[in-house]
């Protein structure tokens, strides 16, 4: 399986994913959406998968830092606008496993999941 875990590094929930990953023996790739940027392609991929309501992270420093004016009215277009120009934005882990996307952290879920 391949699996890469999109995130920055210095967030506490990637952190435990990582973690986790790493404990139970996965390998994965890393994608830091600061150091590496993001793909437009790939959040629509996301955005088509997830939904942008479930990768918009509005309780984020990030989001909840913005101008009302930029809170207010959002739909798709305008999430991924955000998201794009500030990944910081999108819930984090993102992982994709083959091509099957999940956010969040779970040890429950990621050990029925990913373990062996």
């Amino acid at each position: 399986m391949a699996l890469t875990l999109y995130g920055i590094p210095n967030c506490d929930t990637v952190k435990k994913a990582r973690r986790w990953l790493d404990e139970h023996g996965v390998a994965y790739a890393f994608h830091d959406y600061r150091k590496d940027g993001l793909d437009p392609v790939m959040l629509d991929r996301w955005v088509d998968a997830l939904g942008w309501e479930k990768l918009l992270n509005k309780s984020g420093t990030t989001f909840r830092k913005l101008p009302d004016a930029d809170k207010a009215g959002i739909d798709a277009a305008k999430a991924k606008a955000l998201m794009l120009d500030q990944p910081a934005m999108i819930r984090r882990p993102l992982v994709d496993a083959d091509g099957a996307y999940n956010v969040g952290f779970s040890a429950d879920d990621w050990q029925q999941r990913f373990a062996a």
